[in-house]
């Protein structure tokens, strides 16, 4: 059997009292003292910001109010000059339409103003007299179909029966047979329509 070593009392009490020492008071670890730490940290970022007097809150509601003002004021100001700026367009255009508004039609005639020219330049020349009055009627054709691509077009007379909208009686004669009585039985000046409007009512004669 070993013999067992012999322990010195004085050195077990130094080694205890040396533990004491580097051990934090109340027996807590370093750990432990990391933990405290961040708790309080935290506490410290928790707390809640100082409130503003209410002085100074209603200088920051005034602030406020100023700047929303400024930027309503901005969008009036704008809205405002871009009105003016379409208002006054409108004007021009509409005084510009009204000066040049029967621009397209009247370009659209000149061709037949040029054969009118034409045909009165062969006049003097001419002896057929058929001839002449076909190249007239030509021309008083392409005239129609112009003045239909315009959107005007004659009103039909021909035994139709009078309708005010369209027709002017300007005479009344007894009616050959009873059914023509209430029909038109001649166009003194025939009336024309743009875009299914009266431009100029037709001229008739009615039968009665």
């Amino acid at each position: 059997m070993e013999p067992k070593e012999n322990v010195n009392p004085q050195e077990t009490e130094t080694q205890e009292e040396v533990k004491s020492a580097t051990t934090p008071s109340g027996g807590q670890t370093e750990g432990d003292t990391a933990t405290a730490a961040d708790q309080t940290t935290d506490q410290a970022e928790a707390q809640p910001e100082a409130t503003l007097s209410p002085e100074e809150a209603l200088a920051q509601e005034l602030r406020q109010a100023q700047e929303a003002r400024a930027e309503l004021q901005d969008k009036y100001l704008r809205l405002s000059a871009e009105f003016d700026n379409y208002r006054k367009r409108t004007m021009r255009e509409k005084a510009e339409l009204i000066l040049n508004g029967g621009e397209k039609a009247f370009v659209a005639i000149l061709p037949v103003l040029d054969d009118l020219e034409r045909a009165l330049g062969s006049l003097k020349q001419a002896t057929d007299v058929q001839a002449v009055g076909q190249g007239v009627e030509l021309i008083y054709n392409k005239f129609l179909s112009i003045l239909a691509q315009n959107g005007v077009k004659p009103i039909e007379t021909q035994d139709k029966v009078l309708d005010t909208d369209f027709h002017e009686a300007i005479a009344m004669i007894p009616a050959p047979t009873e059914a023509q009585r209430g029909h038109i039985i001649d166009c003194v000046q025939r009336g024309y329509t743009i875009n299914d409007k009266v431009l100029r009512h037709a001229k008739v004669v009615v039968g009665q």
